[in-house]
């Protein structure tokens, strides 16, 4: 018989049953990454449909009847409302994992987001009338949505940055496999969703990662885990052969511990595939996918993105047409044409709007362009800057020499050079060059072999990882890219 008074034994019951349930969100919140960015949208979703619920209510407070009429259908108009600032603030990159930018800069990100978003809603509101709500409504939701969402991101970014919402990871090695995580979190952004606990020695590998984060345990695996609350264990010795305690990771990741191979884990966590990755990991990883079907997708997204843009953009064309015929005067070419490779090796010729002096290789030799480059003009020096001067390779996209989204097509004199020096640099033509890429939104514009090797592993992970959906965000994202003028030269 119980020694506790039976409204004493309810109340821990229900105090233990409490304190189970945060455990498990903070479980589920700590483990990958899509799972906080996931709670954030929706909970902004919530705010700014709450937010334009509060503004019908005030604005139709006296006249209760025509607020009777529009609440019928609010649900709609407010998911439609708050589907396209969110579209918006996607396109600045704000449900990125990684922003790296100041307070000030995300809040100008998330007030042009919005603005976007404004923009947006206008055409859905001409395209579907009666997802209309009227000036007087939308108005003050813009102005009081701003607010809320920059009010609630600060604190929900951080509670992530605290350690309560920080996924526990632990690495299982600590020589030279281990060294790229370890360069990887030295920069503090790459440290937002996770808390890495250190690294365990294994077998014979020598230590090559800092002292003070090496670990030593005196119990099994499985029971260290779980008494440190970890919720991931990356698997990264430089030798496996007889040191890796298969029934221990079996035992860890039966019961709810994640175990990732250390290549598998710098690819999802980064958006980059590390170069120094054996070929037996590319060739068993999952991922490369060239079925009909998705050539058939990427195919049609590119036809319909490049009709998209040509509409919203000739006239934007024919001024710079105009400005580079004033500035060079009558006799000069506007389109610049330069071989470059695409898929499979084969090269084609890309079409420019020309942004440098007609004499900028007058010996012949190709260069990479420089930050302040002197071969640059006026007009292409503004033209480079928000991207216009790339707009004629619709034309490429439209014949099928290019792609939308990919890896930027380079030219054959450093595409010759660079095959012999970087690794798996030949993988990046498996699929057709594109307009823009992921590595062109993180990493900023490369002049050297060495940005090129850092840029390869962005598109790399795209080769890898591409998709339709993958795709559409690229594309929206390209935004952030020409507003802000990052990566052009």
């Amino acid at each position: 018989m119980s020694v506790f008074p039976c409204g004493l034994r309810n109340d821990r019951c229900a105090s233990q049953r409490d304190t189970e349930g945060v455990d498990r969100m903070l479980r589920f919140l700590r483990q990958q990454i899509s799972r906080w960015l996931l709670v954030l949208a929706a909970s902004e979703c919530c705010l700014l449909m709450l937010g334009m619920h509060v503004s019908m209510y005030l604005r139709y407070f006296y006249e209760p009847e025509v607020y009777a009429l529009f609440s019928h259908g609010m649900l709609l108009r407010s998911a439609v409302f708050a589907l396209c600032l969110m579209v918006g603030m996607a396109a600045l990159g704000l449900y990125q994992p990684h922003v790296r930018e100041s307070a000030s800069g995300v809040l100008l990100r998330q007030a042009v987001g919005f603005a976007i978003g404004g923009i947006l809603l206008v055409v859905v509101y001409y395209a579907v009338p009666q997802t209309y709500v009227g000036r007087s409504v939308v108005g003050p939701s813009l102005l009081f949505g701003l607010p809320l969402i920059c009010t609630f991101r600060v604190w929900f970014l951080s509670m992530i940055d605290g350690d309560m919402l920080r996924r526990r990871v632990v690495v299982l090695g600590a020589g030279q496999c281990a060294t790229p995580v370890h360069r990887w979190l030295s920069d503090p952004s790459s440290r937002r969703t996770l808390n890495l606990i250190g690294y365990i020695p294994i077998g014979n590998d020598p230590v090559c990662v800092p002292r003070n984060q090496v670990l030593s345990i005196d119990i099994p695996l499985f029971q260290w885990a779980l008494q440190n609350d970890i919720a991931e264990i990356v698997v990264g010795p430089d030798d496996r052969r007889g040191v890796l305690s298969m029934t221990q990771l079996l035992e860890c990741k039966h019961n709810g511990i994640e175990v990732t191979e250390v290549g598998r884990f710098l690819e999802r966590e980064s958006g980059l595939i590390n170069l120094a990755v054996s070929p037996s990991w590319l060739v068993f990883s999952e991922g490369f996918h060239a079925t009909l079907l998705r050539k058939a997708t990427k195919r049609a997204f590119d036809i319909a993105s490049a009709m998209v843009v040509l509409a919203l953009t000739w006239p934007f064309m024919l001024l710079v047409a105009l400005a580079i015929r004033l500035e060079s005067g009558p006799g000069q070419p506007i389109l610049y044409r330069q071989r470059r490779v695409g898929e499979h090796g084969r090269t084609f010729s890309l079409i420019k709007f020309r942004s440098m002096r007609t004499d900028a290789e007058r010996d012949g030799i190709a260069r990479w362009a420089s930050t302040n480059d002197d071969r640059v003009t006026r007009v292409g020096r503004f033209i480079r800057k928000v991207r216009l001067d790339e707009l004629p390779q619709l034309w490429n996209v439209l014949c099928g020499e290019m792609s939308f989204i990919g890896p930027r097509p380079e030219r054959p004199e450093f595409v010759d050079g660079l095959n012999g020096k970087i690794s798996y640099y030949s993988l990046r033509h498996s699929v057709k060059p594109g307009l823009t890429g992921w590595a062109q939104l993180r990493y900023p514009y490369g002049s050297s072999e060495e940005d090129a090797s850092m840029k390869l592993t962005y598109d790399l992970f795209y080769v890898k990882n591409h998709s339709l959906r993958f795709d559409m965000m690229i594309f929206i994202q390209t935004i952030e890219v020409v507003l802000f003028g990052r990566g052009a030269r």
